[in-house]
């Protein structure tokens, strides 16, 4: 099964909330700004998680794979 690390940018983040809208399971606010509650993600929490970060109107959110042992050359 695929990983995913997602981050928040909080220097780039507005605290607009979009993201804790669409993904309030893995989004939340932290001194204004969103967090993550779990930076590595499942194949099953990533559609939620890539919606919030096409949403961001900042770009503050990242989201890469994560590349397993037997996938390096």
């Amino acid at each position: 099964m695929r990983k995913f690390k997602v981050k928040v940018d909080r220097e780039k983040c507005i605290g607009c909330g979009s993201c804790i809208s669409v993904c309030p399971e893995n989004f939340y606010f932290k001194d204004g700004k969103a967090e993550v509650k779990k930076e590595i993600i499942t194949e099953k929490e990533y559609d939620c998680n890539l919606e919030a970060a096409e949403l961001c109107p900042v770009d503050a959110i990242s989201i890469e794979e994560i590349k397993n042992k037997e996938n390096k050359e």
